[in-house]
């Protein structure tokens, strides 16, 4: 990244001889000689020739613009245990607030774990950065990290635009995506809260959840996805229902327009009866004569379902 897209005030200086430590963070793999092993902690701050000061881990506090929510309890442990037995390998970074007064700008999982490993200090990297810088910072080194969940990477795309004063483009050269890429993130959090849940729970797939935001409806986006949890729906069999959903929306707008006729709601609330008693939408149209009940179905298996409902033998 040049400078002149550079994030904030000076941040590639700010980064300049640590932009690499967040990649490292999982593995707690060795780079260059920074190892500073737990028995060998030092108990006063130090400032090394190297730039890393040991810093008392009391005198730091965690960054208020951390953008991740959740950290896995498992991995934190495994991390702490390896701290325990190896030492901390590749510093934090640290703003200075006051003397022996610190605030956290990356590193938190090691920060965290270094606590649970019982140190007492902790090697970091001490720079200079005001609040707009951190939040910036913090947004994009968790943006750019593997393991951030869709929800918290469109999250953090919100707050460079809304707390940053990005635009869409410019988010995009600062995190390195196309502007559709950006935009499709950001319509995640559109989705009801129990699909934004899912997402961010791994539970339902960036695919899955972009076939979903198709359908406009919250009551219908609620009901794929339901059916795709209950069904195990693969992206392809989401599409085909959201394409099915899609194409009976004309019907379902011209009995919506007549739906202060009793009959009309009478056949509305058959229809949502029927759905929810065969597990797939129906549906029902009448001339308050005669008409006809449409029962689809997306594979042959779900087919069997709906005629061991029915209580009738397949061929």
């Amino acid at each position: 990244m040049s400078k002149k897209k550079a994030l904030g005030r000076g941040l590639s200086a700010l980064l300049s001889d640590s932009d690499t430590e967040e990649k490292l963070e999982v593995d707690n793999i060795p780079v260059g000689p920074t190892v500073v092993a737990a028995e060998q902690q030092p108990t006063t701050p130090t400032s090394p020739a190297n730039g890393i000061s040991e810093i008392q881990i009391e005198h730091i506090e965690v960054n208020p613009f951390q953008p991740r929510s959740h950290f896995d309890e498992d991995a934190l442990l495994e991390l702490a245990e390896s701290i325990r037995v190896h030492g901390i390998i590749q510093p934090i970074t640290v703003r200075r607030l006051a003397h022996n007064q610190y605030q956290l700008i990356s590193g938190e999982r090691r920060f965290q774990a270094s606590k649970l490993a019982g140190l007492t200090s902790i090697p970091a990297y001490i720079r200079s950065a005001d609040d707009q810088q951190m939040l910036e910072m913090a947004l994009i080194e968790n943006i750019q990290r593997e393991n951030l969940n869709a929800i918290e990477i469109a999250l953090s795309y919100q707050r460079l635009l809304s707390e940053c004063n990005l635009k869409q483009d410019e988010l995009g050269e600062r995190v390195g995506k196309n502007r559709t890429t950006v935009t499709n993130y950001l319509r995640l959090l559109k989705l009801p809260p129990d699909i934004q849940i899912a997402v961010r729970d791994n539970k339902l797939s960036m695919g899955q959840a972009r076939a979903i935001i198709s359908v406009e409806n919250p009551e219908q986006q609620l009901y794929i996805f339901k059916k795709t949890l209950s069904e195990d729906l693969s992206v392809r069999k989401v599409e085909e229902l959201v394409r099915e959903i899609s194409a009976e929306k004309a019907t379902t707008k011209v009995e919506t327009t007549t739906a202060s006729n009793p009959a009309s709601r009478e056949i509305s609330q058959l229809q949502s009866r029927l759905s929810s008693h065969f597990g797939t939408r129906i549906v029902v149209k009448s001339d308050g004569k005669r008409g006809e009940i449409k029962i689809p179905f997306l594979s042959v298996e779900d087919l069997n379902r709906i005629l061991d409902i029915l209580k009738v033998q397949g061929g």
